[in-house]
């Protein structure tokens, strides 16, 4: 049996969770204070997930970089790989908050897109 310790980020009390797993299933969980704690410790401990952000060049842009990230949460351990497959991604301007500019990164079923505008260089 593993015990694993973790602060809360379902709600703005950050609890101090202690949970308890074994055989990759979680058996027990104390210290939350809500659903939204037990929830977290369960996917925090049996599948993690994170949501990636990161800048790209902007070719033609007003500006030099826009800032882009996963439209949902990926798996915890395609993080790096992820960000090895935008390294040298190039979006060519103008760019608008909310386009896809990958789709289907990693095939994880989840979009890159961008978070702001870029206008095209006058």
């Amino acid at each position: 049996m593993i015990k694993k310790e973790l602060i809360c980020i379902g709600c703005p009390l950050g609890c101090s969770l202690e949970v308890l797993v074994e055989n990759g299933s979680v058996i027990k969980i104390s210290g939350h204070s809500c659903k939204k704690g037990e929830d977290y410790a369960v996917k925090e401990c049996t599948n993690p997930t994170r949501i990636i952000t990161t800048t790209l060049e902007v070719i033609n842009g007003a500006e030099a970089m826009v800032s882009v990230k996963t439209e949902r949460d990926i798996p915890k351990d395609k993080i790096y790989e992820c960000i090895r497959a935008l390294k040298g991604v190039k979006v060519e301007a103008p760019v608008e908050a909310g386009q896809v500019i990958v789709e289907n990164i990693l095939n994880t079923g989840v979009n890159v897109i961008a978070t702001k505008n870029v206008a095209r260089k006058a």
